[in-house]
């Protein structure tokens, strides 16, 4: 009933001042936020678009097995040379020169236990 006189322009008695100013107060809020929310719409549709950003953007290339392969191998080689002292990573090199990448994460992964 308060909120019914309120939203009306009714007047209540002095005892519910203190309520009627809080919700007068909390009316503003709200409407201010349903202001800010009309404005923020249209700007977040110009961003997004069916949930993809819309604009520039860098799109992932399209690797064939083998590179993901590879990719994946030379991860695997750096995630076990970051481990290393800096004598056991030339080693690990050097493995790698000679006998392969695969050769070469075996031994960084034995060093890096040891």
């Amino acid at each position: 009933m308060a909120v019914a006189l309120l939203l009306r322009g009714g007047i209540l008695s002095r005892r519910h001042d203190g309520i009627v100013e809080e919700l007068q107060v909390f009316r503003k809020c709200f409407v201010s936020l349903e202001r800010s929310l009309r404005r923020l719409v249209p700007l977040v549709a110009l961003v997004t678009q069916n949930g993809r950003k819309v604009g520039k953007e860098r799109s992932r290339p399209h690797l064939s097995p083998k590179a993901r392969a590879s990719m994946v191998l030379h991860g695997r080689y750096m995630g076990h040379m970051r481990q290393l002292k800096p004598r056991q990573k030339a080693q690990t090199r050097k493995i790698r020169e000679v006998n392969g990448v695969r050769a070469a994460i075996v031994r960084a992964r034995e060093m890096a236990r040891a």
